[in-house]
């Protein structure tokens, strides 16, 4: 079911990916809620919205984070380039370009769980 918002309510998310640059309270400000809402009541509402488009961003700078790190692999005493390769890591490993974890399970007649020993004070009498 898809929420209809109200004009501040447009306007709050719009300031907070854009002017406000993720800054609730000046997203609040921008859109005219009152300075004595408070920010629980301003992004409650939108917190799945605030994270989807949180992975949006992260994705729209993949590619930079991509070329920051090239870009330190070819000059790396340029000012900066010792926070650019944490910076760039934390951009693109969610996106599995830098770490890559998988576990697969695959099995075409059932299961079998291999428990260890049992000792003396696991039995029960």
């Amino acid at each position: 079911m898809t929420r209809t918002l109200t004009p501040n309510q447009q306007d709050f998310l719009e300031a907070l990916l854009g002017e406000a640059r993720g800054n609730i309270r000046a997203a609040m400000d921008l859109a005219g809620y009152s300075r004595t809402t408070k920010t629980a009541e301003g992004i409650g509402p939108f917190e799945e919205k605030i994270t989807e488009w949180a992975g949006i961003m992260r994705a729209m700078n993949a590619t930079k984070a991509a070329f920051g790190i090239i870009d330190t692999l070819d000059d790396p005493s340029a000012i900066g380039a010792h926070n650019t390769i944490p910076a760039a890591k934390e951009i693109l490993d969610p996106t599995g370009l830098v770490k890559k974890e998988q576990l697969e399970i695959t099995t075409d007649t059932g299961g079998m769980f291999i428990l260890p020993p049992k000792t003396s004070e696991d039995l029960v009498e």
